[in-house]
């Protein structure tokens, strides 16, 4: 008898409406996006940027490459030049640096490595293309970014505690060849000086 009142009844039906109903009531979680988009945190890792100093306008990339070789899917090519005075090497930049996003994990390695914080993550994410060769951003367009996105790469440097959220960076980082470089100079130097040393102490004897 109450399997039949269940068929006539249509009371599975019943059920499901209510719960369709009920949900009338309940405040809308889906975005219509493109119409609508959701608020992102600074920490959000978007489109990568190259950035300049603020008061100059100067480059801030040094071409060291320590962001290719911390990138773990090899995905950024660097290639550096210096500008040389009197036999010195005044300043050290990148004549070409380019990103292949088709191959980037998004990690922040890369930013995290960069001596100089010139290197930022955005919260740009809506760069499809039916042409995958644009999705190599070279240089011109890695400046293009940051500078359109300047404040969104500057909150993600700040919230990573890379710089200071009201600090300027108008003046250019001291950057310095690591150690074991500056030793592999002074050691030939020293080879050299050795064998002196040892032509003396063979005449002495």
């Amino acid at each position: 008898m109450r399997k039949f009142l269940h068929n006539v009844l249509f009371i599975e039906i019943m059920k499901a409406l209510k719960l369709v109903f009920s949900h009338y009531f309940v405040k809308e979680v889906t975005l219509q996006y493109p119409h609508e988009k959701t608020l992102l945190p600074n920490t959000q890792r978007g489109a990568l940027c190259l950035l300049r100093y603020e008061e100059t306008q100067e480059e801030r990339c040094v071409g060291c490459d320590l962001c290719g070789v911390a990138c773990p899917s090899a995905c950024i090519t660097v290639v550096s030049e210096v500008d040389e005075k009197e036999g010195q090497i005044v300043r050290r930049y990148a004549s070409s640096f380019d990103i292949d996003i088709t191959k980037c994990v998004f990690c922040g390695f890369c930013v995290e490595a960069c001596p100089v914080n010139a290197l930022a993550m955005t919260k740009m994410y809506e760069y499809s293309t039916i042409n995958k060769r644009d999705l190599i951003f070279d240089k011109n367009k890695l400046y293009d970014i940051g500078e359109k996105f300047h404040g969104e790469a500057k909150g993600y440097l700040v919230a990573h505690n890379q710089e200071n959220e009201d600090e300027e960076i108008v003046s250019q980082y001291r950057y310095r060849f690591p150690a074991s470089r500056q030793e592999d100079e002074t050691e030939p130097e020293k080879k050299k000086a050795a064998p002196k040393l040892e032509a003396a102490v063979k005449t002495n004897d």
